[in-house]
């Protein structure tokens, strides 16, 4: 691996959506900051897209394995 954080968990609100990252190191990114982070190469496995409604989002790469998708991470408090 290059050296990079990955995501290892999330926190989700009651929605379901992504709010927050854990990542290898255990750091603890809100969205906002993973976003800048993934942007900048600081994390790997992700990639930003820009959504229907023009929103920047988080997701992970596709590698045609579903069990590594964000959504499937554990949940940290």
């Amino acid at each position: 691996m290059s050296g990079r954080e990955q995501f290892i968990a999330v926190q989700k609100n009651g929605d379901g959506d992504l709010t927050a990252f854990q990542t290898s190191s255990g750091r603890v990114l809100a969205y906002e900051q993973a976003l800048q982070e993934v942007n900048a190469g600081a994390i790997a496995g992700v990639n930003i897209f820009k959504g229907r409604d023009g929103g920047m989002y988080i997701r992970g790469d596709a590698d045609g394995d579903p069990s590594n998708n964000l959504d499937q991470l554990p949940i940290f408090e």
